[in-house]
């Protein structure tokens, strides 16, 4: 793994863990009216299944791109095909505990898909293509305006508002709507979700129900 994505992953680390350290992890999951034990084994599934990439399929390489460098100085050859992944805990199981609190709801679906559209034009905004890492996105700001764009529309439900647009806008619009890029950056393979259950997607909808 290169080093600056070791970097960034440090990072997020003792973010998650300057979290935990103040309890607010059990604040955020109270917000969303989940049980301790609940909580518990989301963040288990989450650190398990960040051990597991998916492979779902494969984009033909640039032929035009460059030669890229990476941290260690060494000149890389861009690769022929790109490998599409999906890891399971900083993806799968963010999405899927989004559908768990849609279904449990009482948001109206319109609301839901409001709040998804916002987040997703603002993280295709401010996200970005890092050789080495992937899609970046900042720590804080995704956050922040998941935060505020579920306090606009529904007060009352803006904790589940914020998670779901804050995680499914990440993915889709720094994820998915960037996907055609990658295949810029001449890496043989990247993940979705990449560095598991620190990656922005999962921040993102922690973050952002603790700061709604």
């Amino acid at each position: 793994m290169p080093p600056l994505r070791l970097l960034l992953i440090f990072a997020l680390v003792l973010v998650l863990l300057a979290v935990v350290q103040l309890g607010a992890l059990s604040i955020a999951f109270d917000k969303l009216g989940l049980s301790p034990q609940r909580a518990g084994l989301l963040l288990a599934v989450s650190l398990l299944g960040s051990l597991v990439d998916l492979p779902l399929f494969a984009l033909a390489g640039d032929p035009g791109a460059p030669p890229f460098v990476d941290d260690d100085g060494r000149e890389h050859r861009p690769a022929e095909r790109t490998v599409v992944a999906v890891n399971v805990g900083g993806c799968v199981v963010p999405v899927a505990f989004s559908a768990y609190l849609f279904a449990l709801s009482p948001v109206p679906p319109a609301q839901v898909a409001f709040a998804v559209a916002l987040m997703t034009m603002f993280s295709y905004s401010v996200s970005a293509l890092l050789p080495g890492v992937g899609v970046v996105t900042p720590v804080l700001v995704v956050p922040i305006a998941a935060a505020f764009a579920g306090a606009l529309l529904d007060p009352e439900n803006r904790a589940v508002l914020a998670y779901i647009g804050g995680t499914l806008g990440v993915l889709i619009g720094a994820d998915l709507m960037r996907l055609k890029e990658l295949r810029g950056l001449g890496e043989p393979r990247v993940s979705i979700g990449g560095a598991g259950s620190f990656d922005g997607i999962f921040i993102t909808g922690i973050l952002a129900v603790l700061i709604a």
